[in-house]
């Protein structure tokens, strides 16, 4: 999940975002170049969606479903369904790289990308278009909220049910393990798939206001634009979650969080020496 999301921001963030708007005439603007680019970027948006959601399913089977626990919450599974995430990802995003034409052509080389306007008139484009957006964002963001709603259905009718037997005579002021092992996996989980739901809610918003109110994006004309603003804020949302989910995935980790201390204490422990010394 770290990875993807770092890979979404140096092909996004980086490549796309800043190199477009600072050097608009490198050779990452020639039409192949930015084709690919387009369909990294969204091959890695779609890893990351899916892979949080895939999390999240890890997460209800292992706090739901304990038979199910012991065959699917192992490495080997966790292996696999990040190959097939990523592997379906960068098969279904290939086809973006064939939507996109030249802007203009200087000494025989073509410059920037612009849509093919078979795109918008082709029913084959159409319909992978709408299967596109069902994709990502849509799905993923129902799925969360349905995962995170039966977990947290589950949870407190088990912990209820644990405080009914953990009577008095039974120990009932002791902490129990159980209960805290659990909150710490609902505490990684909501704060993963928390963040994916807040971030990506505008996004979502954005694309529902297009398909229903049967609106265009973004014109190029007029910066000012409702639609330009809310699409570009929902860009913006977008890409922070993919900034702030590596924090979140490292920040739960006891050792990680020692490694950071003993990190930030080493230059402290070297200068104590030196004046020692």
């Amino acid at each position: 999940m770290a990875v993807t999301d770092l890979l979404l921001i140096i092909s996004t963030v980086i490549l796309n975002r800043i190199a477009g708007i600072y050097f608009p005439l490198s050779f990452l603007s020639i039409t192949p170049v930015c084709s690919f680019r387009s369909v990294v970027t969204y091959a890695a948006i779609d890893s990351s969606a899916w892979l949080t959601v895939a999390f999240t399913f890890d997460r209800f089977v292992a706090i739901c479903c304990h038979q199910l626990k012991i065959k699917y919450c192992t490495e080997r599974t966790a292996a696999r369904v990040i190959m097939i995430v990523c592997a379906l990802s960068c098969i279904k995003n290939t086809f973006l790289y064939f939507t996109h034409e030249p802007l203009t052509i200087i000494n025989n080389v073509p410059w920037f990308c612009g849509i093919k306007s078979t795109f918008y008139t082709s029913a084959g484009w159409v319909a992978f278009d709408w299967i596109h957006c069902i994709l990502t964002p849509c799905l993923p963001f129902i799925l969360i909220l349905l995962l995170n709603a039966l977990t947290v259905k589950f949870i407190l009718l088990a912990s209820r049910a644990r405080k009914r037997l953990r009577t008095p005579s039974n120990g009932g002021d002791q902490s129990d393990p159980e209960l805290e092992n659990r909150q710490k996996s609902i505490v990684l989980l909501f704060a993963i798939s928390g963040s994916f739901i807040i971030l990506y809610l505008l996004f979502f918003i954005t694309i529902l206001y297009v398909r229903v109110a049967n609106v265009t994006y973004f014109s190029g004309s007029n910066y000012s634009e409702s639609t330009f603003i809310l699409e570009e804020n929902g860009y913006m949302l977008q890409l922070l979650s993919c900034c702030i989910n590596p924090f979140i995935y490292a920040g739960p980790q006891k050792k990680f969080r020692e490694e950071l201390k003993n990190g930030a204490k080493y230059p402290l422990r070297l200068i104590l020496k030196l004046v020692k010394q």
